[in-house]
């Protein structure tokens, strides 16, 4: 009687039952091969659905009977000789770096190359500000400290002097400043040896303006130097300048371009004026980069004049907050110097100067 109310012909019957369990075990089966699915990498360790690794790292204490069979889809996994063990999850994959960026940080892009290029000289002529300006060019990149190699370290290879170098691309200039290499008499061939298709810029200033300036700049570290009159003359009456002082044997120009020419030709030598580097910086700069065979990048939008230094400064860039100028060593004020004393040296360099005129194609109006 029980079983017509339940409306049922009689007792559940034992092929009833498993098909029931066999409906169950397929539902089961079919959960787990979609979790699969979602969940389990290709053989890239990539899933296509999800875009990233998404790997069964270790089973879980409820569900160790179900997934103990599956195997993990990192191939950086362990190898079927190494022990299973269980491991971290997987860090976040860090996103690609565009290439060319030099930013610190990025990853070591280009080569790092001996230079094409190098600012020889002259001391105080305004290196240091030419240096600073073709930096701005894209095409550039440019050592920012004086390594010395030609002069003072030439003794420690080319491999050295190589590892101190930016490193470019193949689209890019190196380039190094060491303005000593001008006065250094080794210098010349060592960097004919090094290539002789090396480009040379040489930044000249009124040579009596420029021994003031370098004075006046070792006058602030050493203040108990001879006074600039002292030391310019062997004999101040009899007119007789001291051409062994550093600061006067610079400024003849002629007598240390004779050593370069020995060696390049003066094609391959280019001439700033420190003077119109001043008052006409893009002027100066266009000529440099037309000398270095780059495109006219730097122009009069770059600079602006800072009447506090005296000189032209690089404008902000969307690379700086702030404007960039020289530091507090370029622009200090010279030292007085007696009105007779720099006529006397200017009709000393007079003769001198003309024959660097004559030598290099240009005027520089010093006199």
């Amino acid at each position: 009687m029980a079983y017509r109310v339940l409306g049922r012909a009689g007792p559940p019957q034992p092929r009833r039952a498993r098909r029931l369990l066999f409906a169950f075990t397929l539902s089961l089966s079919c959960t787990y091969l979609c979790y699969s699915f979602l969940c389990c990498c290709d053989d890239l360790g990539r899933s296509r659905l999800l875009g990233a690794p998404r790997c069964l790292r270790g089973p879980s204490a409820g569900g160790q009977k179900l997934f103990q069979k599956s195997r993990p889809c990192d191939p950086s996994g362990p190898t079927p000789s190494e022990p299973s063990a269980p491991s971290a999850p997987a860090a976040a994959v860090p996103a690609p770096r565009l290439s060319g960026s030099n930013h610190s940080g990025s990853p070591k892009l280009g080569t790092k190359r001996l230079p094409q290029a190098l600012i020889v000289g002259v001391k105080k002529g305004g290196t240091r500000a030419v240096l600073e300006f073709i930096r701005v060019h894209p095409d550039v990149r440019a050592l920012g400290t004086e390594p010395h190699f030609f002069d003072r370290n030439y003794g420690r290879g080319l491999d050295w002097y190589r590892s101190l170098m930016p490193r470019t691309l193949e689209s890019q200039i190196t380039l190094e400043k060491t303005p000593s290499y001008f006065v250094t008499q080794e210098a010349p061939r060592r960097i004919f040896n090094m290539s002789r298709d090396t480009k040379l810029i040489v930044v000249v200033r009124n040579p009596v303006t420029r021994a003031i300036s370098d004075y006046t700049q070792t006058l602030s570290k050493k203040p108990d130097i001879p006074t600039f009159e002292g030391l310019s003359f062997r004999n101040r009456t009899l007119g007789l300048v001291d051409v062994s002082w550093n600061a006067i044997r610079i400024g003849m120009y002629v007598l240390h371009l004779e050593s370069w020419l020995q060696y390049f030709p003066l094609a391959q030598i280019h001439f700033v004026s420190g003077e119109r580097l001043i008052t006409d910086p893009a002027g100066e700069m266009g000529r440099v980069q037309d000398f270095l065979g780059i495109k006219r990048f730097i122009t009069d939008k770059h600079f602006y004049f800072n009447k506090t230094k005296g000189f032209p400064c690089l404008k902000k860039t969307e690379s700086s907050l702030l404007p960039r100028c020289l530091g507090k060593s370029k622009g200090r004020t010279h030292v007085q110097i007696d009105p007779e004393v720099i006529d006397q040296l200017r009709e000393f360099y007079r003769p001198y100067n003309i024959k660097f005129y004559e030598t290099v194609g240009q005027d520089f109006r010093w006199e």
